[in-house]
């Protein structure tokens, strides 16, 4: 008696992993087709590129923002 309770939940761990491990398995194709479907469809976006470099008034106003919350926190 104990050992066929022993196998029958061994048995439905296999089954619950086994359906588990099958649904993310498709989750994760699905999500992949997806994906191409979108982008092949719509395109991104191409954004340019503006490097510009950052002022003494943005370093400073960061710097202080930064120093404000550490303080609070």
């Amino acid at each position: 008696m104990p050992s066929d309770l022993i196998a029958q939940g061994f048995e439905l761990m296999l089954v619950g992993m086994g359906t588990v491990f099958v649904f993310l398995t498709v989750l994760v194709f699905a999500t992949t087709a997806m994906s191409r479907l979108v982008t092949r469809f719509f395109p991104p976006e191409e954004v340019p590129v503006v490097v510009k470099g950052v002022s003494a008034e943005e370093v400073a106003a960061i710097t202080a923002a930064i120093a404000r919350h550490r303080q609070r926190h």
